[in-house]
């Protein structure tokens, strides 16, 4: 059963991050709410939570799953980021992008796109998200809560509470999310190829 916590959308209480942060190290499989609705996420080094999500949203092993970073400086130590992409990047970060750039050695080869060698990449506007990342000290890795058959993600906690509750460990709850996903835009051949338009404004991409 899913524990679910409350958190203030705007001053989120560090007692309740704690135990949101000390629920990753113990590799839990958290539902929290972004600037583009609800999203999966887990830390990094949690091997069995990108298995975990893919069961959940029904995905192949052809899905980009996305690290959330703070912010750029984290952003530019998982992903190469050319001249090209730089000030693009700079310009619509924090906001409801992911962008697909080639990984870093610092992310693990199964996060990866098996033949791309490709990962997802974005940095949310969004206090409670802000908030955890700073508490936890490192990127989640992520997906947004899109299930099987949908094409938006969800966006109240208490729904996901009531329909993921064996399948999530934790649910947080800060108030109502956009329903619409982020803008997926493919920058790994070098130029800029919108694979997804969602909340973020595609056309500076195109």
């Amino acid at each position: 059963m899913a524990r679910y916590l409350d958190l203030h959308p705007d001053n989120p209480q560090p007692r309740v991050l704690q135990q949101v942060v000390a629920a990753l190290h113990d590799d839990a499989l958290i539902a929290y709410p972004t600037d583009s609705g609800y999203a999966l996420g887990c830390r990094i080094g949690n091997r069995d939570g990108r298995d975990r999500i893919l069961a959940i949203r029904g995905l192949d092993e052809r899905h980009h799953f996305t690290l959330v970073c703070s912010d750029f400086s984290q952003l530019g130590q998982l992903v190469h980021v050319d001249n090209s992409a730089f000030r693009a990047l700079r310009a619509a970060t924090p906001g409801p992008y992911t962008f697909i750039l080639p990984g870093t050695p610092e992310v693990p080869r199964r996060l990866l796109h098996e033949k791309k060698k490709t990962v997802g990449v974005r940095i949310p506007d969004h206090v409670v998200v802000q908030a955890l990342l700073a508490e936890l000290g490192e990127p989640l890795l992520s997906s947004s809560l899109i299930l099987p058959g949908e094409t938006e993600p969800r966006t109240l906690g208490w729904e996901i509470k009531e329909e993921l509750d064996h399948v999530v460990d934790l649910v947080i709850e800060a108030g109502e999310t956009p329903a619409e996903p982020t803008t997926v835009v493919d920058w790994s051949s070098g130029a800029p190829e919108v694979l997804r338009r969602g909340a973020g404004d595609p056309d500076r991409f195109e």
